[in-house]
């Protein structure tokens, strides 16, 4: 059963997402909170595998309220899924630099976000089509990348993976791809994570575009 958490400010959402969520059983709402402050305290109170948050709100806004749960050492778990109607640039980068694990838009179908929760709750990163591209396109009209790379001490085979994390290839695709066995292919992601100290696969996907390895419409 995947746990978790609404965060909020308007109820008739709240209230709306609850039935959407739960529908096919294996997801259980373990609490709501209307804003960010009160967001983390219940996040700190009920540890849920998943917070969906939203962007805007009174008091501490979704994205504050992220860096928190990001910072605590015992919410280390926790995945928190940001879910807005709200597309601007400032607020998807500000979500990906706070340690959003997914971003997606409130016109989302509920199918798509109950699979979504799954995903993010899997350990895996989302970012809606739509929005990885407004991603993607600045990150690449960004500054050019600097004469030293986080990158060079990768392998060939490190590259190859990374670069298939970016253009958002699941662990099983790229063992196939890669001739790799499933379980090699985990070892590498887990690697990558590690040695470029990225928190999950969003991270993993935008090194992979600013250091020039995945470029728009390579996938």
């Amino acid at each position: 059963m995947i746990r978790l958490a609404l965060v909020d400010d308007q109820e008739l959402v709240r209230a709306g997402l609850r039935p959407l969520a739960e529908r096919d059983g294996d997801i259980e709402v373990v609490g709501e909170a209307a804003d960010g402050r009160d967001g983390l305290a219940l996040v700190r109170r009920t540890v849920p595998d998943v917070v969906l948050m939203d962007v805007r709100m009174p008091r501490m806004d979704g994205i504050e309220a992220t860096r928190g749960i990001v910072a605590d050492p015992a919410l280390r778990g926790v995945r928190v899924l940001v879910l807005t109607t709200f597309d601007e640039d400032e607020h998807v980068f500000a979500a990906i630099r706070a340690g959003a694990a997914g971003y997606l838009l409130k016109d989302v179908a509920p199918a798509d976000l109950r699979a979504a929760v799954r995903t993010v709750a899997a350990g895996d990163s989302l970012l809606s089509p739509a929005v990885t591209a407004r991603v993607m396109r600045a990150v690449v009209a960004g500054p050019p990348p600097s004469a030293t790379s986080p990158l060079d001490a990768l392998s060939d085979r490190e590259r190859e993976v990374l670069a298939a994390v970016g253009r958002g290839l699941t662990n099983a695709e790229i063992a196939a791809e890669l001739y790799l066995s499933p379980a090699t292919a985990r070892t590498y992601v887990s690697r990558l994570l590690a040695r470029l100290e990225a928190r999950d696969r969003a991270a993993l996907v935008v090194l992979a575009y600013e250091s020039g390895l995945v470029r728009p419409g390579s996938a």
